[in-house]
Protein backbone atom coordinates (compact mmCIF):
# COMPACT_ATOMS: atom_id res chain seq x y z
CA UNK A 1 0.00 0.00 0.00
CA UNK A 2 2.90 2.54 0.93
CA UNK A 3 3.90 1.98 -2.96
CA UNK A 4 0.03 2.50 -4.12
CA UNK A 5 0.46 5.80 -2.16
CA UNK A 6 3.95 6.67 -3.92
CA UNK A 7 2.17 5.96 -7.37
CA UNK A 8 -0.87 7.34 -7.10
CA UNK A 9 -0.15 10.89 -4.85
CA UNK A 10 1.51 12.70 -7.28
CA UNK A 11 -1.44 12.94 -9.07
CA UNK A 12 -3.46 15.48 -7.83
CA UNK A 13 -5.17 18.17 -9.34
CA UNK A 14 -4.24 21.92 -7.91
CA UNK A 15 -7.31 24.24 -6.79
CA UNK A 16 -5.10 26.41 -4.73
CA UNK A 17 -3.14 26.22 -2.05
CA UNK A 18 -4.28 22.58 -1.40
CA UNK A 19 -4.48 20.27 -4.09
CA UNK A 20 -6.86 17.41 -4.42
CA UNK A 21 -4.94 14.14 -4.01
CA UNK A 22 -6.03 10.14 -4.43
CA UNK A 23 -4.16 9.57 -1.04
CA UNK A 24 -6.84 9.63 1.08
CA UNK A 25 -8.60 6.79 -1.15
CA UNK A 26 -5.32 4.78 -1.09
CA UNK A 27 -5.12 5.70 2.91
CA UNK A 28 -9.21 4.37 3.11
CA UNK A 29 -8.47 1.29 1.17
CA UNK A 30 -5.53 0.30 2.95
CA UNK A 31 -7.59 0.62 6.31
CA UNK A 32 -9.89 -2.28 4.88
CA UNK A 33 -6.82 -4.90 3.73
CA UNK A 34 -4.22 -4.11 6.47
CA UNK A 35 -6.07 -3.00 9.05
CA UNK A 36 -5.01 -0.10 11.80
CA UNK A 37 -1.54 -1.00 12.23
CA UNK A 38 -0.48 -2.03 8.47
CA UNK A 39 -2.51 0.50 7.47
CA UNK A 40 -0.37 3.22 9.44
CA UNK A 41 2.93 1.62 8.84
CA UNK A 42 2.26 2.22 5.29
CA UNK A 43 1.52 5.60 5.46
CA UNK A 44 4.77 5.98 7.83
CA UNK A 45 6.72 4.10 4.90
CA UNK A 46 5.57 6.38 1.92
CA UNK A 47 6.29 9.87 4.72
CA UNK A 48 9.96 8.07 5.40
CA UNK A 49 10.12 7.26 1.19
CA UNK A 50 8.78 11.19 0.34
CA UNK A 51 11.07 12.94 2.99
CA UNK A 52 14.34 10.55 1.49
CA UNK A 53 13.98 12.66 -1.66
CA UNK A 54 11.83 10.55 -3.95
CA UNK A 55 8.79 12.92 -5.78
CA UNK A 56 6.35 11.03 -4.31
CA UNK A 57 4.23 13.57 -2.49
CA UNK A 58 1.06 16.08 -4.36
CA UNK A 59 1.94 17.39 -8.00
CA UNK A 60 5.81 15.32 -7.50
CA UNK A 61 7.33 17.22 -4.00
CA UNK A 62 9.45 15.80 -1.99
CA UNK A 63 11.83 16.46 1.04
CA UNK A 64 11.61 17.77 4.12
CA UNK A 65 10.56 20.81 2.96
CA UNK A 66 6.85 19.48 1.79
CA UNK A 67 6.94 18.33 5.43
CA UNK A 68 7.41 22.40 6.69
CA UNK A 69 5.65 23.65 3.72
CA UNK A 70 2.06 24.84 4.08
CA UNK A 71 0.58 21.43 3.28
CA UNK A 72 2.97 19.45 5.37
CA UNK A 73 0.22 19.27 8.95
CA UNK A 74 -1.67 17.28 5.70
CA UNK A 75 1.32 14.67 5.62
CA UNK A 76 1.70 14.17 9.16
CA UNK A 77 -2.57 13.65 9.57
CA UNK A 78 -2.47 11.19 7.34
CA UNK A 79 -0.81 9.07 10.02
CA UNK A 80 -4.04 9.79 12.03
CA UNK A 81 -5.96 9.35 9.22
CA UNK A 82 -5.10 5.73 8.68
CA UNK A 83 -4.81 4.83 12.46
CA UNK A 84 -8.18 6.80 13.97
CA UNK A 85 -9.85 4.81 10.86
CA UNK A 86 -8.49 1.37 11.38
CA UNK A 87 -9.44 1.46 15.34
CA UNK A 88 -12.71 1.92 14.02
CA UNK A 89 -12.77 -0.95 11.67
CA UNK A 90 -11.37 -3.08 14.62
CA UNK A 91 -13.76 -1.74 17.05
CA UNK A 92 -16.71 -2.29 14.89
CA UNK A 93 -15.37 -5.64 13.19
CA UNK A 94 -15.11 -4.56 10.04
CA UNK A 95 -19.03 -3.11 9.69
CA UNK A 96 -19.24 -0.88 6.83
CA UNK A 97 -21.07 1.94 9.00
CA UNK A 98 -18.81 1.63 12.03
CA UNK A 99 -15.57 1.97 9.61
CA UNK A 100 -17.04 4.84 7.34
CA UNK A 101 -18.01 6.95 10.61
CA UNK A 102 -14.33 6.58 11.89
CA UNK A 103 -13.15 7.28 8.41
CA UNK A 104 -15.61 10.68 8.91
CA UNK A 105 -14.01 11.36 12.33
CA UNK A 106 -10.50 10.57 11.06
CA UNK A 107 -10.75 12.90 8.26
CA UNK A 108 -11.74 15.78 10.18
CA UNK A 109 -8.57 14.89 12.68
CA UNK A 110 -6.71 15.52 9.50
CA UNK A 111 -8.13 18.93 8.23
CA UNK A 112 -7.25 19.98 11.84
CA UNK A 113 -3.77 19.21 11.06
CA UNK A 114 -3.95 20.32 8.22
CA UNK A 115 -5.51 23.00 8.55
CA UNK A 116 -3.88 24.55 11.61
CA UNK A 117 -0.18 24.00 10.32
CA UNK A 118 -1.48 25.90 7.30
CA UNK A 119 -2.58 28.53 9.38
CA UNK A 120 1.02 28.83 11.15
CA UNK A 121 2.57 28.64 7.97
CA UNK A 122 0.78 30.92 5.90
CA UNK A 123 -0.36 33.48 8.74
CA UNK A 124 -3.87 33.88 7.59
CA UNK A 125 -6.99 33.96 9.31
CA UNK A 126 -9.34 30.38 10.82
CA UNK A 127 -12.07 31.40 8.48
CA UNK A 128 -9.94 31.49 4.89
CA UNK A 129 -7.86 28.54 6.00
CA UNK A 130 -11.26 26.61 6.32
CA UNK A 131 -12.55 28.29 2.81
CA UNK A 132 -9.42 26.42 1.04
CA UNK A 133 -8.19 23.97 3.14
CA UNK A 134 -11.43 22.10 4.15
CA UNK A 135 -15.01 22.98 2.57
CA UNK A 136 -13.48 22.73 -1.26
CA UNK A 137 -12.73 18.36 -0.08
CA UNK A 138 -15.54 17.70 2.37
CA UNK A 139 -17.69 16.64 -0.90
CA UNK A 140 -14.52 14.66 -2.53
CA UNK A 141 -13.48 12.98 0.63
CA UNK A 142 -17.12 11.55 1.56
CA UNK A 143 -16.92 9.94 -2.15
CA UNK A 144 -13.87 8.75 -1.62
CA UNK A 145 -14.90 7.25 1.59
CA UNK A 146 -18.04 5.29 0.36
CA UNK A 147 -16.40 4.25 -3.03
CA UNK A 148 -13.48 2.84 -0.37
CA UNK A 149 -16.34 0.64 1.54
CA UNK A 150 -17.31 -0.50 -1.59
CA UNK A 151 -14.28 -1.73 -2.92
CA UNK A 152 -12.25 -2.03 0.62
CA UNK A 153 -14.31 -4.81 2.13
CA UNK A 154 -14.78 -7.06 -0.88
CA UNK A 155 -11.42 -6.29 -1.61
CA UNK A 156 -10.45 -7.91 1.94
CA UNK A 157 -13.03 -10.44 1.64
CA UNK A 158 -10.81 -11.54 -1.54
CA UNK A 159 -7.94 -11.43 -0.05
CA UNK A 160 -8.96 -13.75 2.70
CA UNK A 161 -10.36 -16.28 0.39
CA UNK A 162 -7.15 -16.78 -1.85
CA UNK A 163 -4.86 -16.39 1.65
CA UNK A 164 -3.45 -13.27 0.88
CA UNK A 165 -4.66 -11.62 3.54
CA UNK A 166 -2.66 -9.88 6.07
CA UNK A 167 -4.53 -7.61 8.40
CA UNK A 168 -4.06 -7.01 11.85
Amino acid sequence: MAAVLCIVSPMSIPIGDVPISLATFIIYVSVWVLGPYGSTLSVAVYLLIGIAGLPVFSNGGSGIGKHSGPTGGYLIGYIFLAFISGVFWKIGKKNVLVTVLGMIIATAVLYAFGTVWFIVQLDVKLAYAIKVCVWPFIPFDLVKIIFAAVVGKPALIALKKSGLSIED
